[in-house]
């Protein structure tokens, strides 16, 4: 493990004093929580601080933002995610989690944990006491209440300081696209400082106004909304009042359009693109061809921020926005709208997967995951029909993600939710099915391949018949049947006739044939069927079947005694799985490569891949798994690596893999030049 770190994409200035108290505390204790107001700088604190700290960790910082969850039930996925997880056992995921980090030596940052306080205070004390290794660096507007816990309370810049005046200006002259040189800039930039007490979030949207307006006339109008506040009724302490005018006086200099879109926007919780907003936000005065312009003047004002292709809010943004959509009640609205937008995308996602753009399908689906979440949540509530169709559709990609608690959670609510016969039942059955195989949960998988099938003759779905059969033909190669596998893909392929390209499922149970084969040693009829399966996937640049029929050929061109062959064609399905972002394929196909350097008799390079593919199997939470073919090539290539290099080389090397940052390893696996380094 190496960690991660997001990038910043603006200066960070000053906080030389909190950087070293910060550092001190990290060296000392082993949870340390940053509280304070929104808008006063605890994540850009934190970013400094664990980049600082990175070298004193052997496994890494690992960064988790939780801004974006609504609720808990995202908690533990997000933080198994940004901590390289994609646990496919059935076990609970804290446990899974604490298993993944016992004996590690890590920092691990907890960004925006206030509003689910609770939650992670039940989390941070469940991995200290089972991780002795963990540090947690935390973000928060109030405590975690732990009693390992140290405080930094983060106070705004010094208002007449130097760190408030030189944020001020630095933000300022980027948006004004040059130096603050105007007559009495210095002195109205210091005025201003002062008047927003030092709060970093109320200087970068004061001097978000400057280029509209000179510094002087920003001081003035800003200084003019003070004067009004101030007469009226306290309702908030000083320092979240002071925050909140300058929001609110930033929202009254927006157009009225900027504040429509400001508000609508809120109802995404993770990033989002320009369609969606389009699609989710355009409606009455704001028309859809508007939205990119408005977006835009709201991105100049620093209240949305854009990272290449997508944008997202700060929470303390996001809730003032919030607030104004509920005043507009538009709330329940945007909602549905968001909802079924990303139900619409849904749709598109599945009809695509057979095509050029499934691999962008997939990462799509992968990173939209907490909007979908909040969709799939209000459809349970308000429309448990749609709910069970959204679930199913996305079922077989966040499976393919590895996202499997969630997806068998949600599976599972919404057929509890809507238990009538139909089309969206029978898809979630299989989707359901198909997640519990993964798990390993065998019995409970084949009930539900039944299930599935049953539904689907009884809907008159032939496609929904031929993806039961996929189906039932997996869960028979994963138990070592393979001539029932055969049997079963080959009765649905003949009841259904038609060319593989017809329909997903039939690509899949084309692909169950072919592994059938090779489990019944039926080795140039396998190598035939996968080249020409092959050949279809390329013509329609598809990624998941093509990936899986390398593997296919790899396995037979090592079982012929062709290891060339064999590595050539297990790093093109790597490059396949590391697209799709597929730990579990992943770590199959290093297993496979492992076997195959063996057999080339570059003993010391296999057990470093040999290495590596262990450590993607941690990442799922399994031993070794795959077709049982698979187990006597991965003793055979342990036994031809240490008798070419002997046991203490060997154990060397595979440790070195074994140790080595997950994608770091895997970009040198696939070059087949480059040392696998720890």
């Amino acid at each position: 493990m190496m960690g991660h770190i997001p990038e910043e994409s603006t200066s960070f200035v000053g906080r030389a004093g909190e950087l070293a108290c910060l550092d001190r505390a990290l060296a000392g204790h082993r949870l340390v929580t940053l509280t304070g107001t929104g808008g006063v700088g605890k994540t850009r604190l934190a970013l400094q601080a664990a980049a600082r700290a990175a070298q004193r960790f052997r496994d890494g910082v690992w960064w988790t933002d939780l801004s974006s969850l609504d609720g808990e039930r995202l908690l533990l996925a997000t933080v198994s995610d940004a901590v390289d997880l994609s646990d496919h056992t059935s076990r609970l995921p804290v446990e899974a989690l604490c298993a993944w980090l016992a004996g590690k030596e890590l920092l691990l940052v907890l960004d925006s944990c206030e509003h689910l306080v609770d939650s992670c205070r039940h989390l941070v004390a469940d991995l200290l006491t089972t991780v002795p290794g963990l540090t947690v660096l935390a973000t928060s507007r109030q405590p975690l209440d732990l009693d390992a816990e140290h405080l930094i309370d983060v106070q705004p810049m010094p208002a007449d300081g130097q760190d408030a005046l030189s944020l001020f200006t630095e933000r300022a002259a980027a948006g004004s696209g040059g130096r603050l040189t105007e007559t009495g800039a210095d002195s109205a930039a210091g005025a201003i400082c002062r008047r927003l007490e030092g709060i970093p979030l109320a200087l970068e949207l004061a001097a978000a106004q400057v280029g509209q307006a000179t510094v002087e006339e920003v001081a003035e109008r800003l200084g003019s909304r003070f004067d009004l506040v101030s007469r009226s009724v306290a309702v908030w302490p000083q320092r979240h009042r002071t925050l909140r005018t300058t929001i609110g006086w930033s929202h009254e200099l927006c157009r009225p359009l900027e504040r429509l879109l400001w508000a609508r926007l809120t109802v995404f919780r993770g990033g989002f693109d320009l369609a969606s907003a389009r699609s989710v936000c355009s409606g009455g005065p704001l028309s859809a061809e508007a939205v990119g312009p408005v977006l835009e003047r709201l991105v100049a004002q620093s209240v949305v921020r854009r990272d290449g292709r997508r944008y997202r809010m700060l929470d303390t943004i996001r809730e003032y926005g919030q607030w104004w959509l509920r005043a507009l009640s538009e709330d329940a609205a945007l909602a549905d709208r968001h909802a079924y937008h990303y139900l619409r995308l849904a749709r598109q996602a599945d009809a695509g997967w057979l095509s050029a753009d499934q691999a962008s399908w997939y990462r799509w689906v992968n990173d939209a995951r907490t909007d979908l979440c909040t969709a799939l949540d209000h459809l349970l509530a308000r429309a448990p029909r749609h709910a069970l169709d959204l679930a199913g559709l996305i079922g077989f990609f966040w499976s393919g993600c590895g996202h499997l608690h969630e997806t068998r959670g949600y599976l599972e609510q919404g057929l509890a939710g809507y238990p009538v016969r139909g089309r969206e039942r029978t898809r979630a059955l299989w989707a359901l099915g198909l997640t519990v195989t993964l798990q390993g949960q065998y019995e409970a998988a084949r009930r539900l391949s039944e299930e599935s099938a049953r539904a689907a003759r009884e809907d008159g779905d032939n496609e929904a018949v031929v993806a039961a059969a996929y189906l039932s033909g997996l869960i028979s190669l994963l138990t070592g049947d393979p001539l029932a596998a055969q049997a079963t893909a080959d009765h649905a392929l003949e009841a259904d006739p038609g060319p593989p390209v017809a329909s997903a499922a039939r690509f899949r149970c084309h692909l169950v044939r072919v592994f059938a084969l090779i489990g019944l040693e039926k080795l140039p009829e396998a190598r035939s069927e996968a080249e020409a399966l092959r050949d279809r996937c390329v013509e329609l640049d598809e990624c998941w079947t093509r990936s899986y029929l390398d593997y296919q050929l790899s396995i037979v061109a090592l079982l012929a005694g062709d290891p060339t062959a064999a590595a050539r064609h297990a790093r093109t399905m790597l490059d396949g799985k590391r697209l799709l972002r597929d730990n579990f394929g992943i770590a199959l196909g290093l297993d496979l490569l492992a076997a195959a350097i063996a057999a080339q008799g570059e003993a010391e390079r296999a057990a470093g891949v040999f290495g590596v593919g262990q450590a993607f199997w941690r990442t799922v939470g399994h031993p070794q798994r795959g077709t049982p073919e698979l187990g006597p090539i991965r003793e055979e290539c342990e036994r031809t690596a240490r008798a070419g290099i002997g046991d203490e080389a060997y154990e060397r090397a595979f440790r070195r893999g074994a140790s080595a940052n997950l994608q770091a390893a895997l970009a040198s696996v696939l070059d087949a030049a480059s040392p696998i380094e720890a």
